[in-house]
């Protein structure tokens, strides 16, 4: 039975509600499990003077705009990023339902993006990519393409956990043979082990075919953006630039639509192949 259209706008709101909490519950994680603090207990304080914050100032977006990023008790500054990050989840949380519509296939995609946007925080503030997303994402691909075969456009098991598998092995193998490269040339550490996981992890999840997109994607999005920096004088050739963004960055665009940007740039280059060549004019 066909989704009913008049209730899309009723269910988009509900889904971007939906990121919006989720991604508060972000904040949190974002904050405390590079410090190795539970992300459970205690409740949601000011890091600051660590009061605590009452549930009508923990409402996402809301909060932070009445509260003109401030503390209500110690008037400290609150990082725009708790702002960022609930409008970023849930735009992205409302955008791929939108592209595809009320189907199992969009519940893994919002997991799985909820996991991208923790990891590139986390590596933003702290160069680190924490092995329970991406060491996880590693073990729950597999597992959930057994459970659910349309992860990866299968209707067997068995053809999906050989994708998933396949997908992980070029994802963590491909980045390592890229970090090993640059240690020889180099002389120093080329490629951090987190991306390299992480990338096996989004083919886990996402298949061989998402991580030839994503390595190809964020190669350009890195190579401008560290361009870019040098060119403003505030990298140089030594420094860390973060590179699990640009992974994650790619890969949620594969979600969105990297199937039909393959296919349109196979259908272009094919078509160019079989233009036939204008001669030189004498």
């Amino acid at each position: 039975m066909p989704f009913p259209t008049e209730a899309y706008p009723f269910v988009s709101a509900f889904i971007f509600f939906a990121g919006l909490c989720l991604g508060s519950f972000l904040n949190v994680c974002i904050w405390r499990i590079p410090r190795e603090e539970s992300i459970v207990w205690p409740g949601s304080h000011c890091p600051a003077c660590n009061h605590p914050i009452a549930a009508y100032d923990n409402i996402p977006l809301l909060s932070w705009l009445l509260l003109a990023g401030k503390c209500r008790h110690c008037r400290a500054p609150i990082s725009p990023r708790y702002f960022v990050v609930e409008l970023l989840t849930g735009a992205l949380f409302t955008g791929l339902w939108l592209v595809h519509g009320w189907q199992v296939l969009t519940a893994l995609y919002l997991v799985f993006t909820g996991a991208l946007i923790l990891a590139t925080f986390i590596d933003l503030d702290h160069l680190i990519l924490p092995d329970r997303v991406t060491i996880g994402g590693m073990i729950a691909g597999p597992l959930l393409s057994v459970a659910f075969p349309v992860l990866h456009g299968q209707t067997t098991r068995l053809d999906a956990l050989l994708h998933s598998l396949i997908g992980l092995a070029v994802g963590y193998g491909l980045l390592w043979l890229v970090g090993a490269v640059g240690r020889l040339i180099l002389r120093r550490e080329a490629m951090g082990m987190g991306d390299v996981k992480l990338l096996g992890a989004i083919g886990a999840c996402l298949g061989w075919q998402a991580v030839l997109f994503t390595v190809f994607v964020s190669s350009l999005t890195g190579t401008l953006l560290g361009l870019g920096l040098m060119a403003a004088g505030k990298k140089d050739l030594q420094s860390k630039i973060p590179y699990g963004p640009h992974l994650a960055l790619a890969a949620i665009l594969w979600m969105f639509r990297g199937p039909a940007c393959v296919d349109y740039y196979l259908t272009w280059a094919y078509a160019l192949r079989q233009t036939p060549s204008m001669p030189y004019p004498y």
